[in-house]
């Protein structure tokens, strides 16, 4: 795989990875899940860190870029975790919502979903959402589809981390070949050039 090849598979990958990650931003903040919104945030930061990093063949922004992608992953699947009610962890408490007892979008809007609320609750809290009693009729519930976004978030992490690897691999092979004379491996302009004195006697 050439050096073009492996730099257009990470520029691929987070192209991908920045279009569903504004996808899901978009849907957090329709459902008002904040801690997920603040992560997104900075997972978009880092992604414009690995484009920049693949486009100018930058290596300290793709190492940013790959040690980030190990930690988003770290932060999806505790997501998957969550709300599939792993251990300790209630998909129906205020972990993601920093205590303002929102609830996915997707809870009464995925496709297909028929809310069913009490009419004779009404919240204690004005500014906290009264949840339904129960949905019905889900295509996908909204803790599977929760789910499938945080796997495919993993999967694309998965490919830029590889894509950063391999691109990290072409600077350290170029580090090898290049340092010599005191020079710098980034580029072949910036090698130092000292002249060469020579003493003859005429």
């Amino acid at each position: 795989m050439g050096s073009c090849t492996r730099r257009h598979f990470l520029l691929s990958t987070c192209f991908l990875q920045m279009i569903t990650i504004i996808e899901r931003q978009v849907f957090d903040f329709l459902g008002y899940m904040w801690a997920p919104i603040f992560v997104n945030f900075f997972h978009i930061l880092f992604i414009i860190f690995g484009f920049y990093g693949a486009y100018h063949f930058r290596i300290k922004y793709i190492i940013t870029y790959l040690i980030w992608n190990f930690l988003w992953i770290g932060w999806n699947a505790f997501l998957i975790c969550f709300y599939l009610n792993v251990g300790t962890l209630d998909r129906d408490s205020d972990l993601l919502n920093l205590g303002t007892g929102s609830v996915s979008w997707f809870e009464v809007n995925g496709y297909g979903c028929k809310p069913t609320y009490n009419t004779n609750i009404t919240s204690e809290d004005p500014f906290r959402p009264i949840r339904p009693e129960r949905v019905d009729d889900c295509l996908l519930t909204y803790d599977i589809v929760e789910v499938v976004h945080s796997g495919v978030q993993c999967i694309l992490a998965f490919f830029g981390i590889l894509g950063a690897i391999l691109i990290s691999y072409i600077f350290l092979d170029e580090d090898d070949r290049f340092d010599f004379m005191n020079g710098d491996a980034k580029s072949p302009q910036h090698t130092v050039v000292h002249p060469i004195l020579i003493d003859c006697d005429c």
